[in-house]
């Protein structure tokens, strides 16, 4: 109990910084991309703890598999309320300018702000395990120079698996997008909480190329070449595809819709009333 405690100071740190930082940045929207860093150090922060509670706290600490999940669901759905629309996953940046709904240099600047935020929380976690203030971080401490990659299958597979994952996931998303977030947020936190214990043996489903690089890029096993192929190429052919299907074109690329007729397109778009007027005229 004494190590959830300490990961819960933890995590109500990473919590507390991402609010200072999308607090004060509202003064200045022309920095609106840094609401990204601080989007992915809460997020990469905070899991490579549920990571630790995950590898050491199941059989040093008498944790269950349901104790991890639930603390994982609960980081996910934090995250989503203090952060809101700074994801911090570089695949939702790039759909946003895939279509056409960003520009290309806040889209880069968007995204260094991801990779930066995860290269940070990894430093500060790696620190915070050489406190070594339980038993737990202790194990930790000393596991983190031989770290267990959460890619378990072959290149081919890990490549399936992330982009199946990140293509549920999106088209989830953009069903979701003009929901409120009430809605929404709970329902994502479900989703991957879902993905992540589905692929668990295979990848564990980051779906986010910084979340990917911040939790397994560090560990042997693999060189950095084929984790980006997994976890970046994969999510990002993912995130495409699901843009695809749901759209029936990609808006930056080209205008032509291939899937998809134009009264098809206005009988899934027009609202129910919208419709009941056009039947009273």
């Amino acid at each position: 109990m004494s190590g959830l405690n300490a990961s819960l100071g933890y995590f109500v740190s990473a919590a507390i910084f991402a609010a200072l930082v999308r607090t004060l940045l509202k003064k200045w929207p022309r920095l609106s991309f840094m609401l990204e860093f601080a989007s992915s150090f809460m997020l990469v922060a905070c899991l490579l703890e549920v990571q630790t509670i995950v590898e050491v706290g199941e059989w040093a600490g008498g944790l269950g598999p349901d104790v991890t999940l639930t603390v994982r669901f609960l980081v996910l759905l934090t995250h989503g309320i203090i952060c809101g629309s700074a994801s911090g996953n570089p695949t939702l940046v790039v759909l946003k300018f895939l279509q056409r709904e960003a520009t290309t240099l806040p889209t880069l600047l968007a995204v260094a702000a991801q990779f930066l935020g995860a290269h940070l929380a990894l430093l500060v976690a790696l620190y915070y395990w050489s406190l070594e203030l339980t038993d737990m971080h202790m194990i930790k401490n000393l596991m983190a120079s031989e770290c267990s990659s959460s890619l378990l299958v072959s290149l081919v597979q890990g490549f399936f698996t992330e982009c199946v994952c990140t293509l549920i996931f999106h088209l989830v998303l953009l069903n979701l997008r003009h929901r409120s977030a009430l809605i929404r947020v709970p329902l994502i936190a479900v989703l991957l909480t879902f993905l992540f214990h589905t692929a668990r043996g295979y990848t564990s489903a980051y779906i986010s190329p910084s979340l990917s690089y911040g939790l397994t890029f560090h560990c042997p096993g693999f060189t950095f070449t084929e984790y980006a192929v997994v976890y970046w190429l994969g999510s990002l052919t993912g995130m495409i595809l699901a843009l695809f299907l749901y759209m029936g074109h990609i808006p930056r690329i080209f205008s032509k819709n291939l899937l998809y007729s134009q009264k098809t397109r206005q009988k899934t778009r027009v609202p129910k009333g919208d419709k009941a007027e056009k039947k009273k005229q």
